[in-house]
């Protein structure tokens, strides 16, 4: 294998939570005023930091969300994980293969601590994670497709930007490793393959991945 560490995006990735995510988004947006559909979250925000939520909605409307906005919303998105959420088909296997290779790999995500935490102790993937494996955009203050989570991921880790693998599904997490000088490998379950152009390869299929990092 050409790389020394694999980072996994986590929401849509390891995690199947971006339709839950999205859903429940779209819904409180629009009943704060902000009309949203399923499919305007996914284009807008699918990858993203919530600064980029306050951002967007402040920049379009000209009228802030509410000071309580990111807790309200968490609160339902945590009580609906407990409820719907699996793990991405094929994650698990990926996983257990790396770490029978011993391949180091860790999670580098737009959530918070608290939401990778919580979707982990749900799907039992926190058997695969430790404190020292997993990343979030809180450690570096600016979301992506900033490459600075990505980069401090690497360098928590010691491995040079170059020997990284990135494996995403956004736009915005592959322009982010783009931006790290990472490879980036465009998973495309949820997003369409042109949407994610700028990856070095395209996949479907998380059980791929294992042939891919073969090659």
């Amino acid at each position: 294998m050409r790389y020394d560490l694999v980072i996994f995006d986590n929401d849509g990735v390891l995690v199947d939570s971006e339709p839950i995510s999205n859903t429940l988004l779209a819904a409180y947006l629009t009943e704060l005023g902000h009309p949203t559909s399923y499919e305007d979250s996914l284009r807008d925000y699918m990858g993203a930091a919530m600064h980029r939520v306050h951002d967007l909605v402040e920049e379009r409307t000209g009228q802030p969300l509410p000071v309580d906005f990111d807790d309200v919303f968490h609160a339902r998105v945590f009580a609906a994980f407990e409820r719907e959420l699996e793990p991405v088909a094929g994650a698990v296997e990926v996983l257990e293969k790396l770490a029978a290779d011993g391949v180091p790999y860790c999670v580098a995500s737009s959530g918070s601590h608290e939401r990778i935490r919580v979707g982990h102790r749900k799907t039992g993937l926190d058997l695969w994670f430790d404190d020292g494996r997993i990343f979030s955009s809180q450690d570096v203050g600016r979301g992506k497709p900033a490459p600075d989570l990505f980069l401090h991921a690497a360098e928590r880790m010691g491995v040079p930007p170059e020997k990284c693998l990135v494996v995403e599904d956004s736009p915005l997490g592959v322009r982010a490793a783009v931006a790290a000088g990472m490879d980036v490998y465009g998973f495309t379950a949820m997003t369409p393959a042109e949407r994610l152009a700028g990856a070095d390869r395209l996949f479907g299929d998380m059980s791929e991945l294992i042939g891919l990092l073969q090659d």
